[in-house]
């Protein structure tokens, strides 16, 4: 089966090579097409002398007893003597001479040929503009000197010249027809879009959707209108998180004022007081008052009084590097302030 299709395929390769082969040069060719200028001498063989040379360039193609001299790339010499293009290109416009010469050396031909090499044709654009009631179509096709402009009413041809531009007045806009221009060369050929009046057109009398930056107006609008929105709002965000740490730290320091203040007066009050708390956390012992002293009878002899006990130092403030000592309990029991020392009884 395999073996059937690679048959077919090599067929069909074969018979394709064989019409590009033997499609012949005429007057007037396109870029890129590939052709032969056959050689109007019968009866050659490989033993003639055969020389082709184009004018234009003073290139030459020389066989002589089968071989050829100094080949040019892009050009063969068939078995005939027929000169092939492999890609005939702009360059190659122009008059090529044969010269056909027997074993002996004696001339037995002599002629030439002449070809013209086209570029594509572009397709073209077409615009109309508007204004007091006439209208004026303009076909657009890339500065060609070298084409032909053709205006089409409806299909049919109206002008056939090199003015790329087509005036129309008021009376044939209100026909409502349709329009078209083609540019073209002896080679090729391009067509236009159609259009009808300038009911088909945009503001300001142009053809076609408005455009913006080389896009679509209203695609490039959408697209500014986007990223306009999305700007606005990061900035919006961008404020509002300004405002609110402005607002955060002037809030801070506004509680470091009242807490220094605060702080300032507890130490203004307490000054000269005594701490609640020692040093450790612990509550300090309460500072004893003194009781009024009992009126004792006045006796003949003099007793001595107690001596009366100090008040204690008030602790030191809390100190939290250094806190002083916990005070230890006294192992003597101390006499009650105003207390008579003992007396044995007589």
């Amino acid at each position: 089966m395999s073996c059937q299709y690679s048959l077919v395929f090599l067929f069909l390769f074969g018979f394709t090579t064989a019409l590009t082969v033997a499609e012949i040069c005429k007057t007037d060719l396109l870029e890129g097409t590939s052709c032969t200028i056959k050689l109007p001498t019968k009866n050659t063989d490989k033993s003639n002398e055969i020389t082709w040379a184009h004018l234009s360039s003073d290139a030459l193609i020389h066989r002589k007893n089968g071989k050829i001299k100094k080949p040019i790339p892009g050009l063969t010499m068939e078995e005939d003597g027929s000169l092939t293009f492999g890609s005939v290109s702009l360059k190659n416009t122009g008059k090529y001479t044969y010269t056909v010469y027997n074993a002996e050396g004696t001339q037995i031909d002599a002629g030439e040929k002449e070809i013209t090499v086209y570029a594509k044709v572009p397709k073209p654009t077409l615009t109309i503009k508007c204004k007091d009631g006439n209208a004026t179509l303009t076909c657009d096709f890339r500065e060609r000197p070298d084409l032909i402009v053709s205006w089409y009413e409806e299909g049919k041809i109206i002008q056939k010249e090199k003015n790329p531009k087509l005036f129309l007045k008021s009376d044939k806009i209100q026909e409502k027809k349709t329009y078209s221009c083609s540019v073209g060369n002896p080679a090729s050929t391009e067509q236009s879009n159609s259009i009808m009046s300038c009911s088909d057109t945009g503001p300001g009398g142009d053809s076609g959707p408005r455009k913006l930056f080389g896009f679509d107006f209203w695609i490039m609008v959408s697209i500014l209108a986007g990223g306009g929105s999305l700007l606005l709002l990061l900035i919006c965000v961008l404020v509002i998180c300004a405002c609110r740490s402005c607002k955060t730290q002037r809030q801070h320091e506004q509680d470091e004022d009242e807490l220094r203040l605060r702080i300032f007066q507890d130490e203004g009050q307490n000054g000269t007081a005594r701490s609640k708390h020692t040093a450790r956390g612990q509550p300090a012992p309460p500072i004893p008052q003194e009781e009024p002293s009992p009126q004792i009878p006045t006796q003949t002899q003099t007793q001595p009084k107690a001596q009366t006990r100090g008040r204690p130092p008030p602790p030191p403030e809390d100190d939290d590097e250094n806190p002083p000592p916990l005070p230890r309990p006294r192992n003597k029991q101390h006499r009650k302030r105003h207390e008579e020392p003992y007396r044995p009884m007589e």
